[in-house]
């Protein structure tokens, strides 16, 4: 019999109707947590759903029209409707829940994830961009307020779980592990013709259009190498990227005496959001388990940074510094917007955000919002022109 949850919150889960938003309802659901809000842009049978099962106190649409047609389904509920993205930063910072859970996609998640820390609660974080795009300003809003930022990633977990082993200076390196995507071993020769369709047909994860395609990429594991520098508050030289075919390793920690801590676990994200919920108690499974006997082998390989460059570009751009990663995150979902909606091929990804940092690669200051902002939309008119320039070709 399942014992009973001692540590129940009261959470808002934002971007509730994807991938990792409705995995983290159904870890709510399964251990007694109270949603007393939820997010989404313009979904609105899926979130007058939640609000109904939850008994949600508020919920937000970033799209106003959506907005509005909540607004006359909900009304014989008392749920509180917001409107539009500053809606959305309303709703988080006059809830009183404990948990804000951030799973919204892209830099759209910043400003939730600044006014989540305004308001004093603590962060579960699978919004990868906030630290991408301003990382340095976030993390110090969170060592301001003294608040923790828990990661929903499955390799930030895996690291945050693997940290406990030793202490943070005797950490040599911290090597996250990559599926490799859909591409991997292909030449970029071999990647010229490849449509959407394939590109989303990810081996081993369900996700969102957006994160698949940047998996497909490894923009997104550049992501997660400039997300775990400011995590963990490790130079990007001490980050390896190791490919990880079956995805049973999430990520590891090498320390200063050459031992390996590993976080294993069948690739299921409700683990990452349990543990972010619960850290750093454990309560019981919410996942299947590992079964050694089906599982045949554990393979490991170096990724491919002269096809999938937007790895070594990442790269480049940490160590660049101040809001070169801004311009690089909005370059890139110039890009994969414009490749989701079959105005460019996949391999123009990577020279669209090749090209986009390389013409804006001068100082860029990022210490606070309005200069990263700046950056950010100067890199996506940039972007847009190099798109529709290759539309024309």
């Amino acid at each position: 019999m399942r014992e009973e949850i001692k540590n129940s919150r009261s959470i808002i889960v934002l971007g509730s109707t994807g991938s990792v938003g409705t995995q983290a309802l159904d870890v709510a659901l399964r251990e007694g947590h109270k949603v007393k809000a939820v997010s989404a842009d313009k979904n609105v049978r899926a979130i007058e759903e939640q609000v109904r099962l939850f008994g949600c106190e508020a919920c937000a649409m970033a799209d106003e029209r959506a907005a509005s047609e909540l607004k006359i389904k909900l009304a014989d509920t008392s749920a509180k409707i917001y409107s539009g993205k500053d809606g959305i930063v309303d709703m988080i910072f006059e809830s009183d829940a404990e948990v804000a859970l951030n799973s919204i996609i892209g830099e759209a998640g910043l400003m939730p994830t600044i006014s989540a820390l305004n308001s004093g609660k603590q962060l579960a974080l699978a919004n990868k961009e906030s630290l991408v795009v301003a990382g340095e300003v976030v993390m110090s809003l969170a060592k301001e307020k003294n608040l923790r930022i828990l990661p929903v990633d499955s390799e930030h977990c895996a690291i945050y779980q693997c940290l406990e082993a030793g202490k943070r200076e005797e950490i040599k390196r911290l090597i996250l592990t990559a599926s490799g995507g859909p591409f991997f071993g292909k030449s970029r020769s071999e990647l010229e013709g490849i449509a959407p369709q394939d590109a989303l047909a990810h081996p081993t994860w369900n996700m969102g259009a957006k994160i698949t395609i940047d998996s497909a990429t490894l923009m997104n594991k550049g992501f997660e190498v400039i997300e775990a520098a400011h995590l963990f508050g490790v130079d990007v030289t001490n980050i390896e990227v190791v490919v990880q075919r079956e995805s049973i390793i999430h990520s590891m920690v090498e320390y200063i005496d050459n031992s390996i801590i590993a976080q294993l676990s069948v690739p299921d994200m409700r683990l990452c959001v349990q543990y972010a919920l619960s850290a750093p108690r454990r309560n019981v499974a919410v996942i299947e388990g590992l079964d050694f006997d089906k599982l045949s082998k554990l393979t490991f390989a170096k990724p491919d940074t002269e096809t999938f460059v937007l790895l070594k570009k990442a790269i480049e751009c940490m160590n660049m510094g101040g809001a070169m990663p801004a311009v690089l995150n909005a370059a890139n979902e110039v890009a994969v917007s414009a490749f989701l909606s079959e105005r460019i091929g996949f391999t123009d990804i990577f020279d669209c955000v090749s090209e986009t940092v390389d013409k804006l690669s001068t100082k860029r200051e990022a210490h606070s919002l309005d200069e990263i902002l700046n950056s950010d939309r100067e890199a996506r008119e940039v972007a847009m022109g190099i798109v529709n320039f290759a539309k024309r070709m």
